[in-house]
């Protein structure tokens, strides 16, 4: 968590929405949602949003290769591009 991340309740979520995403223009950094004075949720800017999922795609499928490389299953590189060559 950066040190400019702010911390604010949830009914200055509620009452400040718009002012919430005005913000977002100049300070991209998350805002954390606390109920009850604990932690609850995050509130980020889209374009942040859609990075961090692109970055899980990415990692989920790095997951699924290292997963698939110790389960046996591949093959080295001159072997695949010879079958491709033969494909052709």
């Amino acid at each position: 968590m950066s040190l400019a991340t702010q911390i604010k309740p949830i009914s200055y979520l509620k009452s400040n929405a718009a002012d919430i995403v005005r913000e977002f223009a100049t300070n991209p950094e998350p805002l954390i949602i606390t109920q009850n004075g604990e932690a609850k949720m995050a509130v980020v800017e889209i374009n942040q949003y859609e990075r961090q999922q692109e970055q899980l795609a990415l990692l989920r499928l790095i997951a699924l290769g290292r997963k698939e490389y110790q389960a046996g299953n591949h093959v080295d590189a001159d072997a695949f591009f010879a079958q491709m060559d033969a494909e052709e």
